[in-house]
Protein backbone atom coordinates (compact mmCIF):
# COMPACT_ATOMS: atom_id res chain seq x y z
CA UNK A 1 0.00 0.00 0.00
CA UNK A 2 1.06 3.56 -0.89
CA UNK A 3 1.09 4.80 3.05
CA UNK A 4 4.26 2.40 3.57
CA UNK A 5 6.14 3.90 0.36
CA UNK A 6 8.78 6.57 1.56
CA UNK A 7 8.73 9.68 -0.16
CA UNK A 8 12.04 11.51 -0.26
CA UNK A 9 11.89 15.00 0.02
CA UNK A 10 12.14 17.38 -2.47
CA UNK A 11 14.61 19.23 -4.14
CA UNK A 12 15.14 22.77 -3.49
CA UNK A 13 17.86 24.99 -5.25
CA UNK A 14 21.63 24.59 -4.46
CA UNK A 15 21.11 20.81 -3.57
CA UNK A 16 23.57 18.53 -5.17
CA UNK A 17 22.34 15.42 -7.06
CA UNK A 18 24.37 13.16 -9.00
CA UNK A 19 24.45 11.14 -12.69
CA UNK A 20 25.69 7.77 -12.96
CA UNK A 21 25.19 4.98 -16.06
CA UNK A 22 24.21 1.46 -14.79
CA UNK A 23 23.14 0.56 -18.29
CA UNK A 24 24.48 1.46 -21.31
CA UNK A 25 27.63 3.49 -22.14
CA UNK A 26 26.95 7.22 -22.99
CA UNK A 27 29.33 9.58 -24.38
CA UNK A 28 31.11 12.41 -22.07
CA UNK A 29 29.86 15.07 -23.92
CA UNK A 30 26.46 14.18 -23.38
CA UNK A 31 27.08 14.05 -19.78
CA UNK A 32 28.69 17.78 -19.86
CA UNK A 33 25.67 19.24 -21.52
CA UNK A 34 23.85 17.47 -18.35
CA UNK A 35 25.92 19.06 -15.91
CA UNK A 36 25.04 22.32 -17.21
CA UNK A 37 21.46 21.81 -18.00
CA UNK A 38 20.87 20.50 -14.35
CA UNK A 39 23.09 23.93 -13.02
CA UNK A 40 20.42 25.98 -14.49
CA UNK A 41 17.67 24.70 -12.12
CA UNK A 42 20.06 25.81 -9.51
CA UNK A 43 21.68 22.75 -8.66
CA UNK A 44 24.96 21.14 -8.09
CA UNK A 45 25.78 18.29 -10.28
CA UNK A 46 28.49 15.52 -9.42
CA UNK A 47 28.65 12.85 -12.19
CA UNK A 48 29.91 9.66 -11.20
CA UNK A 49 33.57 8.71 -11.72
CA UNK A 50 32.77 5.58 -14.15
CA UNK A 51 29.56 7.24 -16.02
CA UNK A 52 31.34 7.94 -19.07
CA UNK A 53 33.39 4.42 -19.16
CA UNK A 54 32.87 1.89 -21.89
CA UNK A 55 32.81 -2.22 -21.50
CA UNK A 56 31.37 -3.36 -24.68
CA UNK A 57 27.96 -1.97 -24.52
CA UNK A 58 28.09 -0.98 -21.40
CA UNK A 59 29.09 2.06 -19.05
CA UNK A 60 32.28 -0.11 -17.56
CA UNK A 61 32.29 -3.45 -15.95
CA UNK A 62 29.94 -4.29 -13.85
CA UNK A 63 31.56 -3.57 -10.76
CA UNK A 64 32.52 0.33 -12.02
CA UNK A 65 28.41 0.67 -12.40
CA UNK A 66 27.70 -1.00 -9.18
CA UNK A 67 30.56 1.21 -7.47
CA UNK A 68 29.01 4.66 -8.81
CA UNK A 69 25.66 3.08 -7.80
CA UNK A 70 26.42 2.07 -4.42
CA UNK A 71 28.39 5.23 -4.14
CA UNK A 72 25.55 7.74 -4.65
CA UNK A 73 23.34 6.14 -2.11
CA UNK A 74 25.67 6.59 0.54
CA UNK A 75 26.77 10.00 0.06
CA UNK A 76 24.06 11.86 2.43
CA UNK A 77 25.55 15.06 0.51
CA UNK A 78 23.66 13.54 -2.70
CA UNK A 79 19.67 14.46 -2.90
CA UNK A 80 18.82 12.39 -6.67
CA UNK A 81 20.24 10.21 -8.54
CA UNK A 82 19.78 10.64 -11.89
CA UNK A 83 20.62 7.47 -14.60
CA UNK A 84 21.98 8.66 -17.58
CA UNK A 85 20.68 6.46 -20.28
CA UNK A 86 18.81 2.92 -20.30
CA UNK A 87 19.70 0.26 -22.83
CA UNK A 88 20.36 -2.74 -20.60
CA UNK A 89 22.68 -3.53 -17.42
CA UNK A 90 20.58 -3.00 -14.29
CA UNK A 91 19.81 -5.85 -13.70
CA UNK A 92 23.24 -7.85 -14.18
CA UNK A 93 23.96 -5.96 -10.91
CA UNK A 94 20.86 -4.70 -8.80
CA UNK A 95 20.39 -7.14 -6.19
CA UNK A 96 24.44 -5.92 -5.16
CA UNK A 97 23.23 -2.52 -4.19
CA UNK A 98 22.50 -1.92 -0.81
CA UNK A 99 20.03 0.35 -0.18
CA UNK A 100 19.84 0.46 3.80
CA UNK A 101 21.56 4.23 3.59
CA UNK A 102 18.01 5.49 2.70
CA UNK A 103 16.58 4.94 5.90
CA UNK A 104 18.55 7.58 7.11
CA UNK A 105 18.46 9.75 3.93
CA UNK A 106 15.87 9.02 1.18
CA UNK A 107 16.78 10.03 -1.99
CA UNK A 108 15.22 10.57 -5.69
CA UNK A 109 16.47 8.55 -8.34
CA UNK A 110 15.27 9.32 -11.89
CA UNK A 111 15.20 7.32 -15.46
CA UNK A 112 12.97 5.20 -17.77
CA UNK A 113 13.27 2.29 -19.98
CA UNK A 114 16.21 -0.07 -18.37
CA UNK A 115 15.85 2.27 -15.09
CA UNK A 116 12.29 0.37 -14.45
CA UNK A 117 14.33 -2.33 -12.82
CA UNK A 118 15.50 0.02 -10.54
CA UNK A 119 12.01 1.68 -10.09
CA UNK A 120 10.68 -1.38 -9.20
CA UNK A 121 13.44 -2.35 -6.31
CA UNK A 122 13.11 0.87 -4.89
CA UNK A 123 9.34 0.32 -4.17
CA UNK A 124 8.56 -3.40 -4.23
CA UNK A 125 12.06 -4.44 -1.67
CA UNK A 126 13.01 -1.18 -0.25
CA UNK A 127 9.56 0.64 0.13
CA UNK A 128 10.02 4.12 -1.91
CA UNK A 129 8.75 6.65 -4.28
CA UNK A 130 10.70 7.16 -7.48
CA UNK A 131 10.43 9.03 -10.79
CA UNK A 132 9.91 8.06 -14.34
CA UNK A 133 11.58 10.44 -16.53
CA UNK A 134 13.76 10.93 -19.28
CA UNK A 135 17.27 11.14 -19.01
CA UNK A 136 20.50 13.16 -19.79
CA UNK A 137 21.31 11.11 -23.16
CA UNK A 138 18.36 13.12 -24.53
CA UNK A 139 18.38 16.16 -22.29
CA UNK A 140 19.72 18.40 -25.31
CA UNK A 141 17.17 16.02 -28.22
CA UNK A 142 15.44 18.77 -29.88
CA UNK A 143 12.84 16.21 -30.88
CA UNK A 144 11.70 16.18 -27.24
CA UNK A 145 8.64 17.98 -26.27
CA UNK A 146 8.93 21.00 -23.85
CA UNK A 147 6.70 19.06 -21.00
CA UNK A 148 9.44 16.38 -21.00
CA UNK A 149 11.32 18.28 -18.94
CA UNK A 150 8.94 20.91 -17.58
CA UNK A 151 7.37 17.66 -15.70
CA UNK A 152 10.82 16.22 -14.61
CA UNK A 153 12.05 19.52 -13.06
CA UNK A 154 8.18 20.15 -11.57
CA UNK A 155 8.73 15.94 -10.23
CA UNK A 156 11.82 16.81 -8.50
CA UNK A 157 11.05 20.36 -6.79
CA UNK A 158 7.39 18.75 -5.88
CA UNK A 159 5.26 20.92 -8.53
CA UNK A 160 3.79 18.00 -10.24
CA UNK A 161 0.15 17.67 -9.37
CA UNK A 162 -1.45 16.22 -12.56
CA UNK A 163 -1.09 14.85 -15.86
CA UNK A 164 -3.55 15.65 -18.80
CA UNK A 165 -3.74 14.04 -21.99
CA UNK A 166 -5.89 12.74 -24.67
CA UNK A 167 -6.23 9.59 -26.03
CA UNK A 168 -8.20 6.42 -26.61
CA UNK A 169 -10.11 3.93 -23.59
CA UNK A 170 -11.06 0.59 -23.00
CA UNK A 171 -13.96 0.81 -20.56
CA UNK A 172 -12.91 4.53 -19.50
CA UNK A 173 -13.88 5.29 -16.05
CA UNK A 174 -12.59 7.07 -12.66
CA UNK A 175 -9.95 5.44 -11.08
CA UNK A 176 -7.43 5.53 -8.00
CA UNK A 177 -4.26 3.72 -6.94
CA UNK A 178 -0.70 3.91 -6.68
CA UNK A 179 1.12 3.75 -9.88
CA UNK A 180 3.42 1.45 -10.30
CA UNK A 181 5.09 -0.27 -13.94
CA UNK A 182 7.24 1.07 -16.55
CA UNK A 183 8.93 -1.26 -19.28
CA UNK A 184 6.99 -4.31 -20.60
CA UNK A 185 10.01 -5.91 -21.59
CA UNK A 186 11.66 -5.04 -18.39
CA UNK A 187 8.80 -6.24 -16.08
CA UNK A 188 8.49 -8.89 -18.11
CA UNK A 189 12.02 -9.93 -17.15
CA UNK A 190 11.88 -9.52 -13.35
CA UNK A 191 8.94 -11.87 -12.64
CA UNK A 192 9.84 -14.24 -9.53
CA UNK A 193 12.64 -12.00 -8.61
CA UNK A 194 12.02 -9.65 -5.99
CA UNK A 195 11.53 -6.90 -7.55
CA UNK A 196 7.97 -8.39 -9.19
CA UNK A 197 5.59 -6.14 -8.87
CA UNK A 198 2.50 -6.35 -7.03
CA UNK A 199 -0.01 -5.03 -9.17
CA UNK A 200 -3.39 -5.81 -7.27
CA UNK A 201 -5.37 -2.49 -6.93
CA UNK A 202 -2.99 -0.25 -8.39
CA UNK A 203 -2.30 1.39 -11.63
CA UNK A 204 0.06 -0.09 -14.25
CA UNK A 205 1.36 1.22 -16.50
CA UNK A 206 3.13 -0.48 -19.43
CA UNK A 207 5.20 1.11 -22.87
CA UNK A 208 7.88 -0.36 -25.15
CA UNK A 209 9.79 0.47 -27.88
CA UNK A 210 11.13 -2.08 -30.80
CA UNK A 211 9.08 -5.12 -30.60
CA UNK A 212 7.23 -7.30 -32.66
CA UNK A 213 3.51 -7.31 -32.08
CA UNK A 214 3.62 -11.07 -31.13
CA UNK A 215 6.09 -10.08 -28.50
CA UNK A 216 4.09 -7.57 -26.93
CA UNK A 217 1.06 -10.61 -26.87
CA UNK A 218 3.87 -12.75 -25.65
CA UNK A 219 4.89 -10.84 -22.62
CA UNK A 220 1.54 -9.63 -21.71
CA UNK A 221 -0.11 -13.13 -22.06
CA UNK A 222 2.68 -13.85 -19.27
CA UNK A 223 1.82 -11.14 -17.16
CA UNK A 224 -1.66 -12.22 -16.89
CA UNK A 225 -0.65 -16.09 -16.42
CA UNK A 226 1.33 -14.59 -13.55
CA UNK A 227 -1.59 -12.85 -12.16
CA UNK A 228 0.01 -9.48 -12.66
CA UNK A 229 -3.40 -7.94 -14.73
CA UNK A 230 -5.76 -9.19 -12.82
CA UNK A 231 -7.62 -7.04 -10.05
CA UNK A 232 -5.74 -3.89 -11.04
CA UNK A 233 -7.52 0.04 -10.57
CA UNK A 234 -6.76 0.58 -14.20
CA UNK A 235 -4.03 -0.11 -16.86
CA UNK A 236 -2.33 3.00 -18.76
CA UNK A 237 -0.53 2.26 -21.54
CA UNK A 238 2.04 5.07 -22.85
CA UNK A 239 4.04 4.91 -25.59
CA UNK A 240 4.20 1.55 -27.72
CA UNK A 241 6.60 2.52 -30.96
CA UNK A 242 8.46 0.95 -33.63
CA UNK A 243 6.09 -1.76 -32.68
CA UNK A 244 7.16 -3.91 -35.84
CA UNK A 245 5.48 -6.83 -38.26
CA UNK A 246 7.24 -10.36 -38.91
CA UNK A 247 7.08 -11.74 -42.10
CA UNK A 248 3.12 -12.88 -41.63
CA UNK A 249 1.59 -9.77 -40.69
CA UNK A 250 -0.41 -9.81 -36.95
CA UNK A 251 -3.41 -8.10 -38.09
CA UNK A 252 -4.29 -6.32 -35.05
CA UNK A 253 -3.76 -3.00 -33.53
CA UNK A 254 -1.23 -2.93 -30.69
CA UNK A 255 -4.84 -1.14 -29.32
CA UNK A 256 -7.30 -4.76 -30.09
CA UNK A 257 -3.64 -6.69 -29.24
CA UNK A 258 -4.17 -5.00 -25.12
CA UNK A 259 -7.86 -4.79 -25.12
CA UNK A 260 -7.97 -8.66 -26.29
CA UNK A 261 -5.91 -9.32 -23.55
CA UNK A 262 -7.65 -7.93 -20.95
CA UNK A 263 -11.17 -8.13 -21.70
CA UNK A 264 -12.46 -10.75 -19.06
CA UNK A 265 -11.79 -7.91 -16.58
CA UNK A 266 -14.07 -4.75 -15.84
CA UNK A 267 -11.29 -1.86 -15.34
CA UNK A 268 -10.18 0.81 -17.78
CA UNK A 269 -7.14 1.11 -20.17
CA UNK A 270 -5.85 4.10 -21.01
CA UNK A 271 -4.13 5.14 -24.17
CA UNK A 272 -1.60 7.30 -25.44
CA UNK A 273 -0.57 8.27 -21.89
CA UNK A 274 2.63 10.44 -22.84
CA UNK A 275 5.51 8.61 -21.29
CA UNK A 276 7.72 5.92 -22.87
CA UNK A 277 10.03 6.31 -25.90
CA UNK A 278 8.40 9.11 -27.62
CA UNK A 279 8.92 12.99 -27.92
CA UNK A 280 6.93 13.67 -25.31
CA UNK A 281 8.10 11.54 -22.44
CA UNK A 282 6.23 13.20 -19.32
CA UNK A 283 8.04 12.63 -15.80
CA UNK A 284 5.60 11.06 -13.30
CA UNK A 285 5.83 8.90 -9.74
CA UNK A 286 6.35 5.45 -9.04
CA UNK A 287 4.89 4.42 -6.14
CA UNK A 288 2.76 7.02 -5.42
CA UNK A 289 -1.06 7.61 -5.44
CA UNK A 290 -2.91 8.97 -8.21
CA UNK A 291 -6.45 9.70 -9.19
CA UNK A 292 -8.04 9.40 -12.79
CA UNK A 293 -10.74 11.47 -13.75
CA UNK A 294 -12.43 11.09 -17.71
CA UNK A 295 -14.00 13.54 -19.82
CA UNK A 296 -14.74 12.79 -22.78
CA UNK A 297 -11.13 12.37 -24.64
CA UNK A 298 -9.98 14.21 -21.95
CA UNK A 299 -7.66 12.36 -19.01
CA UNK A 300 -6.53 13.75 -16.06
CA UNK A 301 -4.03 12.17 -13.33
CA UNK A 302 -3.87 13.68 -10.38
CA UNK A 303 -1.35 12.66 -7.67
CA UNK A 304 -2.76 12.24 -4.02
Amino acid sequence: MSEYKTQPPFLKPGDEVAIVSPSYFIDESKLNEAVTFLREWGLKVRVGKNAARQSGPFAGTDEERFADLQQMTDDPEIKAVICSRGGYGLLRIIDRIDFSALKNIPKWYVGFSDITVLHMWLSEVCGFVSIHADMPLNFHNQEKSSHTFITLQKALFGQLNTIEWEGNSYRPCKATGEITGGNLSLIYSIIGTPADPETKGKVLFLEDVGEYFYHIDRMLRSLKLAGKLTGLSALIIGGMNDINETKTPWGKSIEATINDVVREYDYPVFYNFPAGHIADNRAFYIGKMAEINVSGESRVLKFQ
